[in-house]
Parts: structure tokens; sequence; C-alpha cells
């Protein structure tokens, strides 16, 4: 079994449901166990701010799945949950999900990237994230205790409903 950690952001039709949901989906991915999840966080939008606030979480699983059958099954369910992909990018969307890291691996395909090319400049993945995994070491070698500490929250909040 794999640890691995998704960010999950949601920005259109009901956000919190959306987050909501997706955790619920992560629930029941196959050969995978969900283990832990952060709190649900309101950030600002990166890209364009003619959009509404994004909600954004950090979901932790363990998983027999490969890197791309993980990346198949977290897309299924952005579909699901009625995601189109355009080519704008950081534009708004019904939900996000991105793998963020798989274990130790460091994978730089057409299709994927781990760990994820941006988390490490973006709070409402390393906040969420040092939640629920304050001790984590990235492949690099780096801690996260340390980016986070070079990363301003930008208006990133715990949301309480």
């Amino acid at each position: 079994m794999t640890t691995c950690f998704i960010a999950i952001g949601s920005n259109l039709s009901d956000p919190v449901a959306q987050a909501k949901e997706a955790i619920e989906a992560l629930k029941h991915l196959p050969k995978s166990e969900l283990t832990c999840c952060s709190s649900l966080y309101s950030s600002t939008p990166m890209g364009p701010q003619d959009q509404p606030d994004y909600i954004n979480a950090v979901a932790q699983i363990t998983t027999e799945l490969t890197p791309l059958e993980l990346l198949d099954c977290t897309q299924r369910i952005e579909q699901e949950q009625g995601r189109v992909r355009k080519d704008e990018r950081w534009g708004p969307r019904t939900l996000d999900l991105d793998i963020i890291l798989y274990g130790n691996e460091v994978i730089d395909s057409e299709r994927l990237t781990i760990p994820h090319y941006g988390m490490n400049e973006r709070e409402f993945v390393l906040y969420p994230l040092l939640e629920i995994a304050p001790n984590l070491q990235l492949p690099d070698g780096s801690e996260l205790k340390t980016l986070v500490n070079n990363v301003a929250r930008n208006g990133l909040r715990v949301w309480l409903p």
C-alpha cells in the first residue's frame, strides 16, 4: 500500500457540497482506503479574480492502485461531479482533484507530474496538508513545515458553516 495525498478544490455548484461529495467518493476508490482528511478551507482564486472563492481540502489515502490508475479514478470522480475540462487554466470549476504526492515517487509524464508541480507555492494545498501530515518530508528531502513557513496564507482560512 502506498500513502498518497489528493488536493480537493471547488468553486462552482455549491463548493462545500462538491468537496464533501468528493471526499465521500474517495472513500470508495478500489483497492484504497481514505485514512485522513483535512478541514475544509476557504481560499481566494488563483489566477483570474472574477470568480467565486474556492473550498479546498487535502485527503490522505493508502492505495494499491498505480499512479495512473489513481489518476483515472480521480478524473472519473471529477466528471461524475460535473467537471468540464477547458483550456482555461485556473478558471472556475465544480471539482478539481490533484494527486499531490504518491509515496516518495517522482513522476514526470505527459499525463501526470508528482509531486504536483505547483504544490510548493500553493497555500490552499500546503496548509491543509500540514494539518494532516505535520511531519511530512517530500521526495526531494524538503520538510513540509519549511515550505509552509515560506508561503503566505493569502486569506486562507478554515471554512466554518
